[in-house]
């Protein structure tokens, strides 16, 4: 059997170039050999692409590899190959621009298409998607950094621009604390904030505007975070349900890659009942943002009233060997390679 040559695609131009190395060489570990030649690809910080040599024996990572060559027509690199397996967490990777370059390019690509990668990436329209399915998610605000002051928008997408004050005074009658201040456009939490007073409020849409113009406002919901993973283009299967156990307070960059205290429940400690709403709502979420080949979607079951929420869609989730995605397929039985197999097949 002749082998696909599969190019897997990692580092990139966002916040989370570090992150997306580590779920890189984690993958090429876990790939069948005798199926695939393997092409790892860099892209560092300014957007250079580089052909990486020996990279499982390379303990250094992202900026330091340093056995690495340049590709100079990355065009017909790209066409050279049979498949590629894109590992690029947020801007410039999960957001839709690399898969439309792919997409005029003619080659196979691992996961969501142009559409659902960039409506999945940005919070507000993800969240304007959902809200037209029917699917439960906490009040909001958003807002668009302009100049030196902001723009409010309201419901029916009217514009008002706004000193700082006269946003947060807004923000304050519309919104419970705590509150959660997200730039629309940035994944592994960075840039996120969360508040309990109108000056940590004015502090954190100063900090979320340093990452993206359009800032989301979420009423903070108590409750236990949980995760469900899906797979499939028009056949979508779900996997179990998992459930954060934050070190911080809340699932912060920090919390997910440094702090040893967070903990992941796999399965969460559910009823079966809720586990199996929460199956069929992760796959409706997918579908609505026309979703292909895999996404984690994130949830909350609110304190008290069980009620479920959902938190946001991961259409590159990560691949280290801590991240839920493998982790919540491997506990129904589908392991690391066969379900990096799966994936590959769904892009052929």
């Amino acid at each position: 059997m002749q082998k696909l040559k599969l190019g897997i695609i990692f580092g990139g131009m966002s916040t989370e170039n570090e992150v997306s190395c580590v779920s890189g060489v984690s993958i090429i570990k876990n790939l069948n050999k005798e199926k695939y030649d393997i092409y790892p690809v860099y892209i560092d910080k300014n957007g250079e692409w580089f052909e990486v040599l020996n990279l499982e024996e390379n303990e250094k990572r992202g900026e330091e590899l340093e056995d690495k060559n340049p590709i100079s027509n990355v065009m017909e690199f790209l066409k050279s190959l049979d498949v590629v397996f894109p590992v690029l967490h947020g801007l410039y990777g999960e957001d839709g621009t690399i898969q439309g370059v792919f997409e005029l390019l003619k080659v196979p690509y691992v996961g969501c298409g142009v559409l659902a990668s960039s409506v999945g990436m940005d919070k507000v329209y993800s969240k304007i998607i959902f809200n037209k399915a029917g699917i439960n998610q906490a009040k909001y605000v958003y807002l668009r950094k302009y100049n030196e002051d902001y723009i409010f928008i309201d419901e029916a997408f009217n514009e008002k621009i706004l000193k700082l004050e006269e946003l947060s005074n807004i923000v304050c009658d519309k919104l419970k604390f705590p509150m959660f201040v997200k730039p629309s456009n940035s994944g592994s939490s960075v840039g996120i904030s969360k508040v309990s007073d109108k000056e940590e409020l004015n502090d954190a849409i100063v900090e979320a505007s340093k990452f993206d113009r359009k800032i989301l406002i979420e009423e903070g919901i108590v409750g236990r975070e949980v995760e469900c993973a899906v797979l499939g283009n028009e056949d979508v299967i779900s996997s179990c349900v998992g459930e954060i156990k934050a070190a911080d307070e809340f699932y912060s960059y920090d919390a997910k890659y440094n702090n040893q205290e967070s903990k992941t429940l796999i399965p969460a400690e559910i009823s079966e009942e809720k586990a199996e709403e929460i199956r069929k709502l992760a796959v409706k979420a997918f579908k609505a943002i026309d979703g292909k080949g895999l996404s984690r979607v994130d949830f909350f079951v609110e304190e008290g009233t069980e009620k479920v929420y959902i938190n946001e869609i991961n259409t590159l989730p990560g691949f280290t060997s801590i991240s839920m995605y493998p982790k919540l397929f491997g506990e129904i039985g589908i392991v690391y390679e066969e379900l990096l197999d799966r994936l590959i097949e769904l892009a052929l």
